[in-house]
């Protein structure tokens, strides 16, 4: 039996298992509880509030976040206090942990954590291991993370490593490895760096692996590289799985992730960005929109755009992020779909500026009225004046226009066998659209999930 037809059985077991507890639960609150009619009703209706709750905890950010933990945790008190009467403490122990019990199964079944997804094998097709693989370092991204350790970790799995010095043409270094005749080449570093290397990997058509040693990390954590284990995203390079994903570019430029045009490009560019996205963001734009402050004059043109109005911020990234406003990017739960993410903002004066930051101090940005947000196959932005823009987290400034587009499948990615293979939106959408039907899918051995 293979490691693929394990891990469904064993979801297929625990999303039978999670049926069967749950039913148990049920019955064991009603016969428990039988003669507490009035406080059994009441628990009811506050455990499923707290239920409800809890979802929207786990999966929102911001308030809506902190007054769904709020909200549970005065339901669950609620129903305690409701059922709590001497001797019904026991009774209560045995419905929460039926309950977790059935929380617990499901999770596995649903694969709705990295952990449970270790089990399953990433997305992609099973590859063999490279015979030349090369990979390119920067010893100084992410605060060293691609050590002296790291590089014998590297270079004990037979791999060649190329170390950058300041001053090197890390695209020339790709350029070589390419003529040297490696068949797998990888970067480990950030962002924009990956971005380069992923480059001349999409043009000679060659399987590119992902290490992240950069600060943030971005690409890693869309494509399902687990951060925390950049020594074993080094296993990519042996037996593990590849697919394609798409690439975007600017001005012909490629980008893994996102470019940012207007006021956002002005806060990448300060030093304390990278610190604290949303708190740099909210305190630089009163001073952005201040009295001195010029209009940005951006014509936006693409096949998909409607009146937008005089956007103050474009953002335009690879594939679609969930987010909820400008301080920090969420993740995108496919990088396959061919399309380019646009999120434009109009800001028309002070008391919208107001209105804007404090939804975006508390995390719920994308509720003003001036956010638009919508996908294209490519873009045009023009202005009178140079344009700059922040470019995977990198200060750039293009002339007029700026054209965007997207690049379907344009570069092969591996994935180390024992990491996830998906991103964090991609495991929360297949729980939302997972719930009691899907349990049953699983149950009876007819889950569809899709390989994305």
């Amino acid at each position: 039996m293979s490691r693929h037809d394990t891990s469904d059985r064993v979801r297929q077991l625990a999303a039978i298992g999670a049926l069967l507890v749950g039913v148990a639960s049920l019955i064991a609150a009603v016969l428990l509880f039988w003669n507490e009619w009035a406080a059994l009703v009441v628990a009811f209706v506050l455990l499923l509030t707290a239920s409800w709750s809890l979802w929207f905890a786990l999966t929102k950010r911001g308030i809506t976040r902190i007054v769904a933990a709020i909200v549970t945790l005065a339901a669950l008190v609620g129903a305690v206090v409701a059922l709590v009467r001497d001797h019904s403490v026991w009774k209560i122990a045995v419905v929460l942990i039926l309950g977790l019990g059935t929380s617990a199964l499901a999770r596995i079944a649903l694969g709705a954590d990295k952990q449970a997804l270790r089990v399953q094998a990433p997305p992609g097709a099973p590859v063999g291991a490279a015979k030349h693989p090369v990979l390119i370092a920067n010893p100084r991204s992410g605060g060293g993370k691609a050590n002296e350790e790291f590089l014998a970790a590297a270079s004990a799995r037979g791999i060649e490593t190329v170390v950058l010095h300041p001053g090197d043409d890390l695209e020339q270094l790709a350029r070589d490895a390419v003529a040297r005749g490696t068949d797998v080449i990888g970067m480990a570093g950030g962002d924009g760096s990956q971005a380069l290397v992923a480059t001349i990997a999409a043009e000679h058509d060659l399987p590119f692996v992902c290490i992240p040693a950069g600060t943030r990390n971005h690409f890693a954590l869309d494509l399902g590289v687990d951060r925390d284990d950049v020594v074993g995203a080094l296993d990519a390079f042996g037996d593990g799985f590849e697919r394609r994903v798409d690439l975007a570019t600017v001005n012909d430029r490629v980008f893994v992730n996102n470019v940012s045009l207007g006021l956002y490009a002005a806060i990448v560019q300060s030093d304390e960005y990278r610190d604290d996205k949303v708190k740099t963001a909210v305190k630089m734009l009163p001073d952005l929109l201040g009295n001195d402050y010029s209009q940005f004059d951006f014509e936006v043109e693409g096949s998909s755009v409607a009146d937008h109005g005089d956007p103050d911020l474009i953002l335009v990234s690879n594939n679609v992020y969930r987010l909820s406003g400008i301080g920090g990017f969420g993740t995108r739960e496919r990088l396959d779909e061919g399309v380019l993410g646009i999120i434009s903002i109009d800001i028309n004066n002070a008391s919208e500026l107001a209105r804007f930051v404090t939804l975006e101090t508390a995390g719920r940005g994308s509720s003003f009225s001036g956010w638009s947000e919508w996908n294209d196959h490519e873009l045009v932005i023009r202005s009178t004046k140079p344009i700059d823009a922040g470019v995977d987290g990198e200060a750039l400034t293009f002339d007029s226009p700026v054209r965007f587009a997207v690049r379907p499948g344009a570069l092969r990615v591996r994935i180390a066998p024992h990491h996830p293979g998906m991103s964090p939106a991609a495991i929360v959408g297949t729980v939302r659209r997972g719930g009691p039907r899907r349990l049953v899918q699983v149950a009876l051995g007819r889950d569809t999930r899709s390989d994305s």
